[in-house]
C-alpha cells in the first residue's frame, strides 16, 4: 500500500509539472506517465509478492557473549549480516581488506545500531600469507569463536584472467582456497567453542561448475560461454564440496557446517564487470523484479548462523531460509580429492606431516 501511495504521489507531481510545460514536451511526458508508470507499478507489486518468497530469519534470541567472524564484512551482504548480528548484541570480528572501508561501514552501522561490539581486522583473501597472519592474530586475541561466516567473494570477467598474489586463478584462490585455509587454521578454536558453526556463502550457480584439477591456476584459461563465468561457477562448486567434506570430518565434534545461496542481490560483487549503459536501461525492469537488497540476501546467512533448530543438521545447503535440493550429483570422491589438493596448495599437508 505504501508503494502504491508513493507512486501515485509521483504521478501527481509529474502531472502538475506537465501543466507548466509546453505542448512539445507534453507528449513525451505523457508516454512516460501512461506507459512506464503502469509498468513500474506492476513490477513494484510483483516484487512485493516475490519478496515474501525470499525468506526471513526467524531467530531473534540475544547473541550476547557470542563471537562471530565475518569475512567481507564492510560491504554488501557481509555488512548487513554484521548489522543484524550487532542488533542482537553479538561480538563481531569484521575481516576486511580495506580498513578505511571497514571504518566507514562501522560508522554507518552505528548510526542505527548502538549494541554489539564491532572489531575490524585486516584480511586480504588474495594472499595466503595474509590469511595466516590474520588467523594468528585472531587465535591470540579471541579465546572463543562461535560462528565463522565465510562470506567474502569476487566476480571478475573471465577475459581478465586475474590471479591471486600466490598465482591462483582469482575465483578459486579467493572464493575457495583462502577460506579453506582460514577455516582449517581456526578449527581448533571452533572445536573448543562448541557448539559452534561454519557458514559458507556459495551460489546455486555451483550447478554449472566443474572442478578442473589441471587448471586451478587458470593457466589454460576458461571458455567463454555466453554471459556465464566458469571461474566463478567452479569456485562456488568448490564451496559446496568443501562444506560436504568438512561436515563429514567434523561429525561428532559439535561444529556444524552449512552452505547457502543468498540469492541474486544488489551488492558490490559485480564491481569489476563492465556493462554498457543501455544494458542497464533494458535490464532495469527485470532486475527490479529479481534482485533483492543486501539486507534481504543476508537473511539466509543469518538463518544458517543463528537458527537454533538447525543445530546438528550439518552439511546441508540453504536458500531463502529453507533447505535447498538440486539434481546435480556431488561426487564424494571429488570432494575428498579437492580437500587433499587444497591442503597441499595451502601447505597444510606439509605442516601436518612435520608436526
Amino acid at each position: 500500500m505504501a508503494l502504491l501511495v508513493s507512486l501515485l504521489v509521483v504521478e501527481r507531481k509529474v502531472h502538475l509539472l506537465v501543466l507548466q510545460m509546453g505542448e512539445k514536451v507534453e507528449k513525451m511526458v505523457s508516454v512516460v506517465l501512461y506507459v512506464f508508470f503502469p509498468v513500474l507499478l506492476t513490477i513494484g507489486i510483483l516484487r512485493k509478492y516475490r519478496a515474501r518468497q525470499w525468506g526471513q530469519c526467524k531467530s531473534i534470541s540475544s547473541l550476547q557473549g557470542k563471537v562471530f567472524l565475518v569475512t567481507g564484512a564492510n560491504s554488501g551482504i557481509g555488512k548487513e549480516t554484521v548489522r543484524n548480528l550487532a542488533r542482537r548484541k553479538a561480538r563481531i570480528i569484521m575481516a576486511c581488506r580495506d580498513m578505511n572501508n571497514a571504518k566507514s561501514a562501522i560508522e554507518e552501522i552505528r548510526r542505527d545500531v548502538a549494541s554489539g561490539e564491532l572489531i575490524p581486522m585486516h584480511l586480504d583473501l588474495s594472499s595466503l600469507s595474509s590469511v595466516r597472519q590474520f588467523a594468528e592474530e585472531v587465535l591470540k586475541d579471541f579465546p572463543q569463536i562461535h560462528v565463522l561466516i565465510n562470506n567474502a567473494g569476487v566476480y571478475v570477467p573471465v577475459q581478465e584472467n586475474r590471479k591471486t598474489k600466490d598465482g591462483f586463478e582469482i575465483h578459486f584462490g579467493v572464493n575457495h582456497l583462502s577460506h579453506f585455509l582460514l577455516t582449517n587454521l581456526l578449527l581448533p578454536r571452533l572445536k573448543e567453542s562448541a557448539p559452534s558453526r561454519i557458514v559458507n556463502v556459495s551460489s546455486t550457480l555451483y550447478q554449472k561448475g566443474e572442478i578442473e584439477f589441471d587448471n586451478l591456476r587458470g593457466e589454460k584459461g576458461f571458455p567463454i560461454k555466453g554471459r556465464q563465468n566458469p571461474g566463478y561457477n567452479n569456485s562456488k562448486l568448490a564451496n559446496v564440496l568443501f562444506t560436504k567434506e568438512l561436515a563429514q570430518r567434523l561429525d561428532g565434534t559439535g561444529v556444524d557446517v552449512y552452505v547457502l545461496c543468498p540469492g541474486f542481490a544488489y551488492t558490490g560483487l559485480f564491481r569489476y564487470t563492465h556493462i554498457k549503459w543501455y544494458y542497464y536501461i533494458l535490464a532495469t525492469p527485470v532486475l527490479l523484479y529479481f534482485m533483492r537488497s543486501a539486507s534481504q540476501a543476508a537473511q539466509t546467512v543469518l538463518h544458517c548462523a543463528t537458527e537454533e533448530s538447525l543445530e546438528g543438521q550439518s552439511g546441508l545447503m540453504y536458500r531463502d531460509c529453507s533447505l535447498f535440493t538440486s539434481d546435480k550429483i556431488l561426487d564424494p570422491d571429488k570432494a575428498a580429492k579437492l580437500w587433499a589438493v587444497s591442503e597441499e596448495l595451502c601447505g597444510l599437508k606439509t605442516e601436518t606431516l612435520s608436526n
